[in-house]
This record gives structure tokens, sequence and C-alpha cells, in this order.
């Protein structure tokens, strides 16, 4: 499989050099490598993200074996000896001898031959002793042991322990679940028993959703978009917390008329402009109203676009727009302002809620990152509800677990606008629901 372990070789050094994001530096190299097979897919798949989400841990294993510090390692030999390492610990279908001749043949290929002794001496001793490793000791040092043991760093599970102190263990042992893809049903064309056999009939594993009646959880597929009834338009790929987030918002809405406006104000990739989409036909049996859906890049324009071309919706506005900065009426032809009747703000986030599936998010945030985060979170939702008619709703909703990005955001827009009443909210949290860490909370519009 040397083949298979130079192209993650390739992503890991993207990450590491090009600071990449890990799902983006995968799905690169799989887009690249698409008519490879399946298994060497998955070969690809487990080992890259593995090693982004285990390297605390692999670190701390190399420092017990090498002379030099993992840290103190050339970029490429680093990333060379967690591949190995990580299927020395982790992988029981590979034999101790390939993950370390398969280590040795990258260092050669890569121009690396002076060090290939290196890394063959530092693998077959952790090959040897990998039964006798030491791990921090979880009476002695409990933080410590957490660190290493779910490869978080030290200050991040202090901030769990902190805002979450009876159950930051469970999250933190969340993110290494392995879940099934969420997808929703588009309700209006087929409805969620006919989908579901349509994909088990393909041999796909497929469950109903614990918290959504139009979700499904598949796995055991290849491709997203080769899953039967998805270029049909019959569903689309969203995780049931925020599905959840847009059935309650519309639970506040009695009836949907002609001049019902919607506005999606930080919409890619069009998850939540397409459900609504969805629940406005729900309410009133046919495409009426008006969706505009914006985001600030306009890269990820085309997604919003493919998404709801997909699905076979016309009655939406697809824009660039910068939430954070008030919407100019002439500019798109409508003016917001106090005459919106839904609008929806899933803001940027630390993505502490999806770790999980966004392996590298765990070692990029910082105190410094969410400070500026909730300065922009908060004047989005000063501009969304700006936006709000009376009686209309805001739907405001995180990726992150972080109460500082979530309740405490919501609480200020409260103070300062007492025309705002709170419906409802909502904290979900990986390893103690069954889905994605996710927040949103429901306000409505109401006379002062």
């Amino acid at each position: 499989m040397s083949d298979e372990r130079d192209i993650v070789l390739d992503i890991l050094m993207d990450i590491e050099t090009n600071n990449t994001f890990s799902n983006i530096a995968l799905n690169k190299a799989l887009k690249k490598n698409q008519f490879i097979e399946k298994n060497k897919r998955a070969f690809i798949t487990r080992l890259s993200e593995g090693v982004v989400e285990t390297r605390i841990k692999l670190d701390y294993i190399i420092n017990q074996f090498s002379k030099l510090k993992a840290n103190r390692l050339k970029p490429m030999i680093r990333c060379i000896i967690r591949m190995g390492v990580y299927q020395l610990i982790f992988m029981d279908s590979v034999p101790d001898s390939a993950a370390c001749n398969e280590a040795v043949k990258l260092a050669k290929k890569h121009g690396l031959a002076g060090l290939s002794g290196y890394v063959n001496g530092v693998l077959r001793s952790i090959a040897k002793n990998k039964d006798n490793i030491k791990y921090p000791d979880r009476k002695k040092d409990y933080i410590a042991y957490l660190s290493v043991e779910y490869s978080v760093p030290e200050g991040l599970i202090k901030k769990l322990e902190k805002d979450y102190p009876d159950d930051y263990e469970q999250i933190l042992a969340g993110c290494f679940i392995e879940r099934e893809t969420s997808i929703r049903v588009h309700t209006p064309v087929i409805s969620v028993d006919e989908l579901r056999d349509k994909i088990a009939g393909e041999g796909i594993n497929v469950s109903k959703g614990h918290y959504s009646d139009k979700a499904l959880l598949i796995s055991g597929y290849d491709f997203i978009k080769k899953v039967p009834g998805y270029k049909q338009g019959e569903f689309t790929v969203q995780d049931e917390s925020s599905i959840c987030a847009v059935d309650e918002a519309f639970k506040q809405i009695d009836e949907i008329s002609d001049d019902f406006i919607l506005l999606d104000i930080c919409a890619a990739p069009g998850g939540k402009t397409t459900a609504a989409l969805e629940a406005m036909a729900d309410l009133s049996k046919a495409d009426i109203g008006s969706v505009y859906s914006f985001d600030i890049s306009e890269d990820k324009l085309s997604l919003i676009e493919d998404n709801v071309e997909r699905l076979g919706y016309d009655n939406v506005v697809i824009g660039q727009h910068d939430a954070t900065k008030h919407i100019d009426k002439e500019e798109f032809d409508y003016d917001f302002d106090n005459n919106t009747d839904m609008v929806i703000a899933d803001v940027p986030c630390s993505g502490l809620g999806i770790i999980g599936r966004k392996n590298d998010i765990k070692y990029r945030v910082s105190n410094e990152q969410i400070k500026e985060l909730i300065s922009l979170q908060d004047k989005i939702l000063e501009n969304a509800a700006s936006y709000v008619k009376n009686g209309g709703v805001l739907l405001y909703s995180t990726c992150t677990i972080n109460p500082e990005e979530n309740d405490k955001i919501v609480e200020k827009l409260l103070k300062k606008r007492n025309d705002f009443k709170l419906i409802k909210k909502r904290q979900f949290l990986q390893g103690i629901d069954k889905c994605d860490g996710f927040f949103y909370a429901i306000l409505k519009r109401v006379n002062a």
C-alpha cells in the first residue's frame, strides 16, 4: 500500500506546512485520486484522519522512544513517524513489519535516506514495547491524562471542565464516536420511508434519525453523490441538530403567504436555506414566499446554488454579503429593515461541536480567536435583529458548545432589545446527545 501511504503523506504535509484544514486536504487528495479502489480510499481516509485526530497521543509516544522530541523533527520525518505509530497502535489490520518497512520506504523515496535508519529504529522500538508504553497517571494528573488519551490540548480541556464540570470527559470521548451521516429527506418529493427503502435496497446502512422525523442516518456508502436519491434532489446532507433548529423556528409561523420573506444571512452551503424552503412548502402546500440566501464568501455561493437547484427551488435570491454590515436596500431591491418574517443567522464560530468531524479544530482554537468571533457574532446578531418585523422570528445558531458564543450572545441581544422574547433554546452536546454539538435559540419580536 505504498502508494496510499504516499497520498496520506501528501495530505499530512499539506496540513503541516500550508496550515490547510484537514478535511480540505483530504477531500482535495481524494478528488485527485477518485478512480482508485474503494478500500484504498478508505485506508487513506482512516490513516490521514487518524493521525490528525490522535496527534498529541502519537507525539507523546514518539517522545518516549526518540532522542529528538517530535516537535524538533523535520516536518516530513515527523509525519512519516506519526503515520507509522498510528498504524502500530490503532490499526490491527496492518502488520507491525509493514508499518515499519513502509515508513522506511517513504523516507527514502522523499530524499531522506540518511534518516531512514532513525525512522526504522524508533518505529521498531515502539512496536516491541507498545504494550508497555507509559501514559500519564489518571489519578495523579487527570488533565494530562485526558490530554493524551483524547489528544486535546490541556487549555481546551480546562475550559470544558469549567463550562461542563459533570460532562467534560464524556464530551471529549464523544469526539471519537464514529457517527453515521445525517441526511434530511426532501419530503415534498419523497417520503422518509420511501427514501429509506430506496437507499437500503442498494446495500447502504440506513436508519431513522433520533431527533427529527425528516432525518435518516446512513453509513457504508462510497460517495454521497452516488447515494440513491441525491442527484434527484430527494435529500441533502444536514446534521439532525440543524434540522431541528429550522423545524422549531417554523413552529412559530402559522401560515405562509405570497409576501412571506425569509433571510438567511450566513447561508453557505445552503442546508438551512433549503430546510426553510421545504418548511415553507409544507406550510403553504406550494412554493410561495421569497427566500434571500447570502454569504460573505463568493466561492461558497455556488454551493448554495447547487443545493437549491438540485432540490428544485426557484424562489431564492442568492447573493454575496458580509453579515456584519447592514444590507443596502438598493443592492438587493428589497428593504429588509423591520420588514422580514424570519431571519436565520448561523454564525461563524469556534466549531467546538464538530471536533469529531473536523479533527484539527481542537488544535487551532485560542482565546484570541474566540474573542474575535464573539465580536463578530454580536454584530451579526444585532444586524439580524434589525431586519425582523413585529411578530417575526429570529433563529440564531452555532456549531459550538462554548457558552460565550451561545447563551451569552443571545442574552446580550435581549438586554439591548426588549422587543424580542426568547421562545426556545437548546444546546446539543457530542457524547451526551446522538449528534454533533450544536446550539440554537429562537427569538420572536413582540411589541415592546
